[in-house]
């Protein structure tokens, strides 16, 4: 997916490697010591129905090429492509395929599993569309088994039919469904790869980290996983609710004509003819409730909202985000020169214009949560994802939970004369893909933090903690407390260094001031909307 070297050798014979799963044989390659299997099908589904298992092949099957990715209603090329590199993939609504990176294929290695579960929200998104997502070097550096994975998504996931009819009970739900699914291919099929199917941990980032809290509010996910991370994607919002989808779903009926009667024929409408009704539902600039259903069943609601199920509170949680967020997309807009160069006073203007009569509390928050970081700074600080983060943590420690491991990154990097990190720069890091990616990468600093970042990833998926090595001593959230592993220059762990600053900085924050500034100049630089839910 991203090469490594120029020149790397690369074994696929008829015979090696090939492994036997519980429906058939799957050849992959070998790539320098690495086994590779791309485009696995770990389900079937018809549309708006729930998945099952893929249909037995004789012979043997290549697993050499990534599979189709999930249709989407419309796919923008990101404008932060420099930032956050892009792959595009065909895509088909079927879709169900999953990649697996291993070292060993042996049935008796056991080794950590880690499940990447992508971001795009419920609407976006793939598992290879980003090249921070490729699990080469996460598995290679830790010796852990790296699996990612492709879903439903959109309106063929998350269309709530379930007026409609019996069968469409679980229809808002088969994307969530899917992602089960892959699941419980790995707790079938994982061994065979290397891995243990009783140490799989799920990870996600911004959409995939709220599939990762969804997963431990889903019955039928119990037992496939022990462990879990979540990225830049946490909620304290309620769940979506049955009336709030079915109503949007009501509106994509009408606009196909259709009636409780004649409802049959939206399974095999054009995927072109459904997203142009989604789009007719929406109305202009109109949102689309992509999102799990809360129906009691299938999905049991927001653990904070709702309540934490007994059934996962065992599941120790790592749990952060970045400190830029979407809030560094402006950072060269506001007077088009780097924030390196800002005086003094032209940071207090900009607060000004922000943060009116609380723009010097916020400055002295900040000052005080971040004091090796310049005043400019100030500007851009996330509150939209820390604080949930925040919430998320304590309220699981008060829930008596297994333990919930806190982290913040906030490493800056050269990009643009300077910039916070965006949404998705922690990636890369976590991935250990951090040198390969040109606007992240801090030389003499990358190689070491990602380091870092990725053995607290891996540790986790051992152990359950994410202590290690080279680290100071990670405490766990307590419900009155929370201690934040934070990755920089230095690593550094601090206890409740942010509060503060969290309680001051109002929700009018710079992503809003700019959505009614006359000051917008260009269009955005930086971690842009792609990846922003």
């Amino acid at each position: 997916m991203f090469p490594r070297k120029l020149t790397r050798q690369v074994i696929c014979n008829p015979d090696y490697p090939v492994v036997q799963t519980k429906a058939g044989k799957l050849r992959g390659v070998v790539v320098e010591d690495a086994f590779i299997f791309r485009g696995i099908r770990y389900a079937e589904a018809k549309r708006f129905h729930m998945p099952e298992p893929v249909t037995p092949w004789d012979g043997i099957k290549d697993a050499i090429m990534f599979g189709p990715v999930s249709m989407e209603i419309s796919t923008g090329i990101a404008h932060d492509a420099f930032n956050v590199p892009h792959f595009y993939f065909p895509q088909d609504e079927a879709c169900q395929y999953l990649n697996v990176w291993t070292q060993s294929i042996d049935p008796n290695a056991k080794k950590p599993v880690m499940v990447w579960i992508h971001g795009g929200g419920f609407s976006s998104g793939s598992s290879v569309e980003l090249y921070a997502y490729d699990g080469e070097e996460l598995s290679a550096f830790g010796d852990v088994v790296v699996v990612s994975l492709n879903h439903r998504l959109n309106c063929i996931g998350f269309l709530d039919l379930s007026d409609y009819g019996e069968e469409y009970r679980y229809s808002g739900n088969v994307g969530m469904a899917d992602v089960i699914a892959a699941l419980r291919w790995i707790k079938e099929n994982i061994a065979q790869f290397g891995g243990d199917p009783d140490n799989v941990t799920i990870m996600g980032q911004s959409g995939g980290g709220m599939k990762v809290a969804s997963l431990l509010q889903m019955p039928s996910a119990d037992g496939l996983f022990h462990k879990a991370s979540i990225q830049s994607g946490i909620s304290d919002a309620p769940a979506m609710t049955h009336k709030e989808a079915g109503a949007f779903a009501d509106k994509i009926v009408a606009a196909l004509g259709l009636t409780k009667e004649t409802i049959k024929e939206i399974e095999n409408i054009p995927y072109f003819h459904l997203a142009r009704a989604c789009l007719t539902a929406a109305g202009e600039g109109g949102r689309m409730p992509w999102a799990p259903v809360r129906d009691d069943d299938f999905f049991m609601g927001n653990g904070v909202a709702d309540g934490f199920r007994e059934e996962t509170k065992n599941i120790p949680i790592l749990i952060g985000s970045v400190l830029g967020e979407m809030t560094t997309n402006y950072n060269v807009e506001l007077e088009l020169t780097a924030k390196s160069t800002w005086s003094d006073e032209k940071v207090d203007g900009f607060m000004k214009e922000m943060y009116g009569d609380k723009a010097d509390a916020v400055m002295a928050a900040y000052q005080k949560a971040y004091p090796k970081h310049p005043r400019a700074n100030a500007l851009f600080v996330d509150k939209a994802l820390r604080r949930p983060t925040l919430v998320y943590a304590k309220a699981r420690a008060a829930a008596g939970c297994a333990p919930v491991y806190t982290w913040l990154f906030n490493l800056e990097c050269p990009a643009f004369g300077g910039t916070l990190p965006w949404h998705n720069a922690e990636e890369a890091y976590m991935f250990h893909n951090a040198c390969y990616l040109e606007a992240s990468y801090v030389p003499g600093v990358s190689e070491w933090l990602q380091d870092m970042m990725t053995g607290s990833w891996v540790r986790f998926a051992y152990t359950g903690c994410p202590d290690h090595p080279g680290i100071p001593y990670w405490t766990p959230t307590s419900p009155d407390s929370v201690p934040t592993m934070i990755f920089d220059r230095e690593i550094e762990l601090a206890v409740d260094h942010d509060k503060e600053l969290m309680e001051t900085l109002p929700d009018q924050n710079i992503t809003k001031y700019f959505a009614n500034s006359k000051r917008r100049q260009s269009k955005p630089l930086g971690g842009g909307p792609r990846q922003s839910t």
